[in-house]
């Protein structure tokens, strides 16, 4: 298999890369990546002599570039986007560009150069929020209501992906995931920003009263459902992606690390509420276990103290982000 994946020097794109390389080393990958302040070439530094693994530098919005590197592609995963929702609240253009314009792009090349499998990785946040201490979960059939210019955007190239192969038919798949966890992660998002804080000896932030509820998965049992929907999923069909059975609340997740860490819960501080801010995600990923056989493999507990240590032995790697 020849792939050309998009976003691949990003948190969960790198992962993928190794992920699939260490599973099949025959294949050959070429990432695509902007290198944007997400996307950093030491997640791959394992692999980057590699011969079967090759880096473009560049952007999905480049349609020439695009074009040039998918001639002999026979399946793109792509993981490309801009995906911090606060940066989406302080500017939406990038997102409008890269997550829809950018999409169109690739898709629009997949189609010209006969690519055999398109498979769009997406998020649980197209489907809007869910009531606290309800028992619902987002399921395939969930209707769309994004509420976020991040969420709108993923919405948008969701939609667009499913009318190519619609319309044109194009080979598609689509992923939509529930937040990651793990190494490589970009210390801005919660897990790692309050993993690295507390080493710096820094307050950890959470917003307003922390009872925010967002569905954990870590990173590798995502990139193991990517591959099973590659080699079992049906074209044209969505797949929810989840690494949890039952609600954890953010400051219980803090909470969790701070015990492990051996820190006092004082080291918390509350802050002003983002707007818009979704109150609970839930994932139903009872369709790609039943029709395809995957679920996760790791405990949220056990994982979270993997991806602890993994952020105490790598002090390097995240302090030149966060001190950039």
């Amino acid at each position: 298999m020849k792939l050309l994946v998009t976003g691949g020097a990003g948190f969960i794109g790198s992962n993928f890369i190794l992920y699939w390389l260490k599973n099949y080393p025959q294949d050959k990958v070429v990432n695509l990546d902007k290198l944007t302040y997400a996307g950093n070439l030491e997640n791959l530094k394992t692999i980057e002599k590699n011969p079967n693994y090759k880096f473009v530098q560049g952007d999905i919005c480049n349609s020439q570039l695009v074009n040039s590197l998918t001639h002999e592609i026979d399946t793109i995963v792509h993981f490309a986007a801009e995906s911090h929702v606060d940066r989406s609240i302080m500017d939406p253009a990038p997102f409008v560009k890269t997550n829809i314009e950018g999409t169109y792009i690739l898709l629009e090349t997949a189609l010209k150069n006969k690519v055999k499998r398109f498979h769009h990785v997406s998020t649980d946040e197209v489907y809007g929020a869910l009531e606290l201490n309800s028992k619902d979960k987002f399921n395939e059939k969930t209707p769309y209501d994004p509420h976020s210019p991040y969420s709108a955007s993923k919405a948008a190239s969701d939609h667009l992906v499913n009318a190519y192969h619609t319309t044109y038919n194009l080979q598609t798949t689509i992923s939509n995931c529930s937040n990651n966890f793990g190494p490589f992660q970009f210390p801005e998002k919660l897990i790692p920003l309050a993993i690295t804080n507390i080493i710096e000896g820094k307050k950890v932030p959470v917003y307003g009263d922390g009872l925010y509820v967002r569905d954990w998965l870590y990173v590798e049992d995502h990139c193991k459902a990517i591959d099973t929907i590659l080699q079992k999923g049906k074209i044209g069909e969505t797949y929810l992606i989840g690494g949890l059975t039952s609600d954890i609340s953010n400051i219980e997740v803090i909470k969790k690390i701070l015990k492990m860490m051996n820190k006092e819960e004082s080291t918390i501080e509350y802050v002003k509420d983002r707007p818009g801010h979704d109150r609970r995600y839930a994932m139903d990923w009872s369709k790609i276990n039943k029709d395809l056989g995957w679920r996760p493999e790791h405990n949220f507990d056990e994982y979270l103290e993997l991806t602890i240590n993994w952020y105490m032995k790598n002090q390097d790697w995240w302090r030149r982000l966060k001190h950039a």
